[in-house]
């Protein structure tokens, strides 16, 4: 892809091949989550070998379970995926360097990385928020996020054609009131994710932040117990985008912000 192209390329309207991520290894941190999930199957689906990153094991393994099940396009079965327990606001370096082995010694590279983790924290002022939960709230939307990355580029390293995708939102790019941590750590994540641009600029590796906006998601209930979910759309009707700067359809594609919807 020319720079020209780049430039005007949008990854809700790429086109997509059946099996777009065929061969790709890609892990994805929050898998469980409405987002994670829904992105995980459709990767599995478009051909992906998944590595699932979450916390909860029993989740993680009904997720497994629902992507072994899956067919993949051309009716052969789908790759088995590989399950990596990781409590992002509690694992120790070693942690990390364990799933950095693993994910070498399997296949020595990695071809997609979604981080898709998040805390909503609280619906606070400022001036009143809780100290912990913010501590809490950064550490797992953005701390953790950086040092998996940093743990992870030698494998990227490894790939031809790597993509790193971070999930953003829109209060993350225009600050909105008592929103606190949340935003803060989103606007973070589009720091982080401008300045890895930058730095891999001239390797394999892109790196693009998306924002998924409003979905019928638990995060989602949470900040607007009010609202009528059933007027949101359902997460797997927004897996398109991750699947496209995923693959090739995004080559060439980095240092850029995008929206799902």
């Amino acid at each position: 892809m020319n720079a020209g192209d780049a430039d005007q390329f949008d990854p809700r309207s790429a086109s997509l091949a059946p099996l777009e991520l065929d061969g790709r290894v890609i892990a994805v941190t929050g898998a469980t989550g409405g987002l994670g999930a829904a992105v995980s199957l459709e990767a599995a689906r478009r051909g992906a070998q998944l590595v699932l990153v979450g916390r909860n094991v029993r989740k993680l393994e009904a997720l497994f379970d629902a992507i072994v099940a899956v067919r993949r396009y051309d009716d052969s079965a789908v790759a088995e995926p590989n399950i990596a327990p990781l409590d992002l606001e509690k694992a120790l370096a070693r942690d990390y360097d364990t799933l950095a082995e693993a994910i070498e010694k399997r296949w020595g590279r990695l071809d997609g990385l979604v981080h898709n983790a998040a805390l909503l924290g609280m619906l606070s002022p400022i001036e009143q928020y809780d100290v912990p939960t913010w501590m809490r709230v950064m550490h797992v939307n953005l701390n953790a996020a950086f040092a998996l990355t940093q743990v992870l580029l030698p494998a990227l390293r490894g790939s031809a054609d790597a993509s790193i995708v971070f999930a953003s939102s829109a209060v993350g790019r225009k600050g909105r009131a008592l929103w606190g941590a949340y935003a803060v750590s989103k606007f973070g994540i589009e720091g982080l994710a401008e300045t890895l641009a930058s730095e891999l600029d001239s390797t394999r590796i892109r790196v693009n932040t998306l924002n998924p906006g409003s979905a019928r998601t638990l995060m989602r209930r949470q900040a607007y117990p009010a609202e009528d979910s059933s007027t949101l759309p359902a997460p797997e009707t927004l897996t398109g985008p991750y699947i496209a700067l995923l693959g090739p359809a995004a080559r060439g594609v980095s240092g850029r912000r995008f929206d799902a919807q």
